[in-house]
């Protein structure tokens, strides 16, 4: 299974780099694929790279839909 997730474009940089913005890390990108990706945009990221572009609302439901996935301190332990 492979996933991917939206993530803020905080910062273009020199030869198709870029630095994303997801639940307050951040991290360097390779931006090759959606070259039209500025600053602001939600972009999909896949294993480093981004793959698409997402409008904002859609970007926050899959956000909201993963922090509600996220593993609690009350989660059980096996």
């Amino acid at each position: 299974m492979c996933l991917a997730i939206p993530a803020l474009l905080v910062e273009k940089r020199a030869q198709d780099q870029a630095l994303v913005a997801l639940g307050g890390i951040r991290k360097p990108i390779s931006i090759a694929l959606v070259p039209e990706a500025q600053v602001g945009d939600y972009v999909i990221v896949h294993v480093g790279h981004a793959i698409g572009l997402v409008d904002a609302e859609e970007a926050q439901r899959t956000l909201a839909l993963f922090a509600q996935m996220a593993p609690t301190d009350e989660t059980p332990q096996p």
